[in-house]
């Protein structure tokens, strides 16, 4: 069954439970989503909390999909450019699905619904974002049309001594 995909749900306490759920075992499966193993639920809150803060003063699109028991399995923010002369792009961030949807074809369908959400904001004409090198993800972004644009060799820091490059991609929507 495939996923059900909301834009700019209302953020209650159910979406930010299930985001920050979510967060956690998706990190905890070794998800490249901005923490290292072993991650609580109350070690994502913080970040989740700035989405919020983006969400609320309107700089960004949250995207969620429901699995068919209503779940949150995944997630994407798309977050608009501040910058006057790049405001006609956003960011996708926080690229998720959950681990147990993984290899459904649930990403691919994540993708396409930011992709959707994106040509749906007025102005925008492409998806930038950026993904850890030595993961596969920028094999996966490619497959759903993204370019590799950029990279910034070893500018994430796994481990002492894991260093990965941040691989910077780039979806044009026309």
């Amino acid at each position: 069954m495939a996923l059900t995909f909301e834009v700019d749900p209302k953020f209650d306490r159910s979406v930010r439970d299930g985001i920050a759920a979510l967060w956690a075992d998706v990190s905890n499966a070794g998800g490249a989503v901005g923490f290292v193993p072993p991650v609580t639920v109350e070690d994502v809150r913080p970040e989740l909390l700035k989405h919020l803060v983006a969400i609320e003063e309107g700089r960004t699109r949250l995207l969620v999909g429901h699995d068919e028991d209503g779940t949150i399995a995944a997630t994407a923010f798309l977050a608009r450019n501040t910058h006057r002369l790049m405001t006609h792009w956003l960011w996708a961030y926080t690229v998720m699905v959950h681990p147990r949807h993984q290899g459904r074809g649930y990403g691919r369908d994540l993708m396409a619904a930011a992709a959707d959400a994106a040509r749906a904001t007025e102005g925008i004409e492409a998806i930038r974002l950026t993904c850890r090198g030595g993961t596969g993800a920028d094999r996966f972004y490619a497959a759903c049309g993204y370019k590799e644009v950029g990279r910034v060799p070893g500018a994430i820091r796994v481990a002492e001594g894991d260093d990965r490059d941040d691989i910077i991609m780039l979806l044009p929507l026309s």
